[in-house]
């Protein structure tokens, strides 16, 4: 079996905007239950090739808009894969929902562009052998196997019917694509005209394929810096991206899953669970993973101006991060680091961010990142992305106007910081 069935018992916390502001926690316990795609001999291997880590759709900050229920309706997802098999399976996830999920048909294509797909390329999910399934509250459900011919950097359409009322719970807020729903099941239907247009990844999580090549899988952990926030929507552009197509382009058989949560932190649980309380199931869990690039800190830092009560010192960040740097080398999993970006001025939606005593942690941040001889590599974000007139600050080129994220040529600079050669498969 390709995922073992197993039973997850979480220990993140969830933070709605009301409670961030007040300081308060609410806590989340449940059941995360994974079934399998079978590895059918011993020369093909199993893949992720797409990850959008799962977010309660109560908490993100801003939280997406509404309704907040589907009802009747097929929802079609568009997605990108970074690298490509013959065949695919696909994580539904219930993990912050409160209820059952019952999925009533899904589908999966080779996307045409906008709500179209390629008919010919049109396949039917399974989940056990069954057209439907029920995910309890808490679980995710990998469908099985289904035979499509997927390359390295195509873009796929999930189809989603949900026949009775759904609440929204499981999302990706910052999807950064254009996504389609319309009224009835439409499912295999080739364009959805007059469809309604969302920008967050509903109720899937991932997306393996299955291939004879070796591969190595790379998991991007980090912030919203790394879920792309700053970057043009619908033309993935994000770092991850970029990195994907590098490695596409020289040649290496790397897989690179984008594991960002927006407002994320490495100790508290805000905007989404953070890095200590998400890492075994974003990372460690991920299929075939051999590499984790770990970029995380700068709203550990910049968020204490919203809650000082969550004030974090620079030793307790330094050791959630050795804690989770430790975690993976004992699964034999190597990690790069990345240091935290100039970010001078920073004010994200108008609010205060960027201050001295700031400015002050993120650099010992980085020197301890600078100095660790525990990990495999450093990224020097910092020194790439700087502007050389101002260096605590970003290069105004790379700015998407927030002093803070970086736009596309900030994000393409970010992949280009990466040494390859640490990613490559080793013969």
């Amino acid at each position: 079996m390709k995922h073992a069935l197993r039973d997850r018992r979480p220990t993140w916390f969830a933070i709605t905007r009301r409670n961030l502001l007040r300081g308060a926690l609410a806590t989340t316990l449940a059941a995360s239950v994974l079934t399998a795609c079978d590895e059918d001999d011993k020369v093909t291997h199993w893949y992720g090739s797409w990850s959008a880590a799962p977010q309660d759709y109560n908490e993100p900050f801003p939280a997406p808009p509404p309704p907040s229920f589907f009802d009747n309706q097929t929802i079609r997802q568009v997605l990108r894969t970074s690298i490509g098999g013959d065949q695919v399976c696909v994580r539904f996830s219930n993990l912050f929902g409160t209820s059952p999920l019952k999925i009533d048909g899904a589908r999966i294509a080779l996307s045409a562009g906008g709500s179209s797909i390629k008919p010919a390329s049109d396949t039917e999910l399974r989940f056990n052998g069954n057209t439907s399934a029920t995910i309890p509250a808490g679980g995710e459900l990998w469908s099985d196997a289904a035979k499509l011919e997927v390359g390295a950097g195509e873009d796929l359409a999930v189809s989603l019917f949900l026949a009775t009322e759904t609440a929204l719970s499981t999302v990706h807020a910052l999807g950064l694509q254009t996504h389609y729903v319309v009224a009835g099941n439409a499912l295999s239907t080739e364009t959805l005209s007059g469809a309604e247009t969302r920008n967050s990844y509903y109720f899937i999580s991932g997306v393996d394929v299955r291939s004879s090549a070796k591969a190595n899988v790379v998991v991007a952990f980090g912030d919203s810096i790394t879920d792309g926030a700053g970057t043009t929507p619908d033309t993935h552009r994000r770092w991850p991206n970029y990195l994907s197509r590098r490695l596409q382009s020289d040649g290496s058989a790397v897989s690179v899953l984008n594991a960002g949560i927006g407002g994320g932190r490495i100790l508290t649980d805000a905007i989404g669970p953070s890095g200590v309380n998400r890492f075994e199931r974003d990372v460690l869990g991920q299929t075939g993973v051999t590499h984790v690039i770990f970029l995380l800190g700068i709203n550990d830092i910049g968020l204490s101006a919203f809650v000082p009560e969550q004030e974090v010192s620079v030793e307790q960040m330094t050791a959630g991060t050795q804690s989770l740097i430790d975690k993976a080398k004992a699964k034999g999993i190597k990690v790069l680091l990345g240091t935290l970006l100039p970010w001078k001025g920073a004010n994200p939606g108008g609010a205060p961010y960027y201050s001295e005593a700031g400015e002050a942690k993120r650099q010992s941040f980085n020197a301890w990142i600078r100095a660790n001889k525990t990990v495999d590599g450093v990224i020097d974000f910092d020194q790439a992305l700087r502007d050389p007139a101002d260096p605590l600050a970003l290069l105004p080129a790379y700015d998407s106007g927030d002093l803070l994220h970086p736009n596309d040529k900030g994000a393409e600079a970010m992949a280009n910081a990466v040494d390859i050669r640490l990613l490559a498969v080793q013969p």
